[in-house]
């Protein structure tokens, strides 16, 4: 493996390779090039259409898997299509993640489908990073949708981050929650440039006691462009939260437009957002300590984004 196929890998997912003991599947340029299972988890090529079938048995321990793309090759368009199955009680980490170093003039474009079937009881914590460098005039394009189905008394944690360097996203993430399942989405993102950003996020909160908490922080830089659209349906006694701030630097454009709807006497909604300018009691804080204007706002956007 080259040291920029390494540097991406530890970039979105902290490793540099497979990691002993894990269950673990690298894909590169549109191929399947690395692929390990453990006897908890088994990891297994789609015959159907590309991608992998993903299943993790009941009453798993907490166990790690690494499911990265990276894409180093311009002009490349890579769609995959990942299934997870995660059993009843089990208790699982799932790093994925996408990294697109384009160094030429075309367009790389990765396109990730993930639909998750969560069992009763289980945990699951994903964690998905999108990165893109290069120096070539191509593109560095990731669509992501993210499917989820909970059923009783599972919990899901999403911690979906975009670092920087992607010109064009489409999010999709739609989740169907059943009786006393949790679920927590935590969206961070930045923008620079003339980027383009675009989230949809949908949770149908179906059964008695479920409940969502959808956290949304943002930084639009220069030019670029962010439409956040969460939507909470209440179908049964249950509860949601949404919570959308944003920080607006130079010449960028952020919308943000939540989105609640109850069909249930015993449903909670509830939706906060803000979008504001960094402020200006916090950079002159910092610039006393000898902090530059510029470095000031580098330390209030890094600490904003964690």
């Amino acid at each position: 493996m080259q040291e920029t196929e390494k540097n991406l890998l530890n970039t979105i997912a902290g490793i540099r390779g497979f990691q002993p003991g894990t269950a673990f599947n690298l894909r590169q340029n549109g191929l399947g090039v690395e692929r390990h299972s453990t006897s908890q988890v088994q990891i297994k090529t789609k015959t159907d259409q590309p991608g992998i079938d993903i299943m993790i048995k009941a009453h798993t321990a907490a166990e790690e898997v690494h499911i990265p793309v990276i894409l180093t090759e311009s002009g490349i368009k890579d769609d995959v299509y990942n299934d997870f199955y995660i059993g009843e009680g089990a208790n699982v980490t799932i790093i994925a993640g996408c990294g697109i170093h384009n160094d030429g003039c075309e367009t790389s474009q990765h396109n990730g489908i993930h639909t998750f079937h969560i069992g009763k009881g289980a945990h699951v914590t994903y964690v998905e990073k999108h990165y893109g460098e290069g120096n070539g005039s191509g593109e560095r394009i990731m669509n992501p949708t993210t499917v989820v189905h909970m059923d009783e008394g599972s919990y899901m944690e999403m911690d979906m981050v975009q670092i920087k360097g992607v010109d064009s996203t489409k999010r999709n993430t739609e989740c169907f929650l059943q009786a006393d399942a949790k679920l927590v989405i935590s969206e961070r993102l930045l923008t620079h440039g003339k980027q383009q950003a675009l989230s949809d996020v949908k949770v149908s909160l179906n059964g008695d006691r479920s409940s969502v908490r959808i956290i949304s922080r943002s930084v639009g830089k220069d030019q670029s462009v962010q439409r956040f659209h969460p939507i909470a349906i209440g179908n049964a006694m249950c509860r949601a939260h949404i919570q959308c701030d944003s920080i607006l630097m130079d010449h960028a454009k952020i919308s943000s437009v939540p989105e609640i709807g109850a069909n249930h006497v015993e449903a909670q909604i509830v939706h906060e957002a803000a979008i504001g300018k960094i402020n200006s009691d916090q950079l002159m804080k910092l610039q006393t300590f000898g902090l530059s204007e510029e470095e000031a706002e580098a330390v209030i956007v890094e600490g904003f984004l964690k």
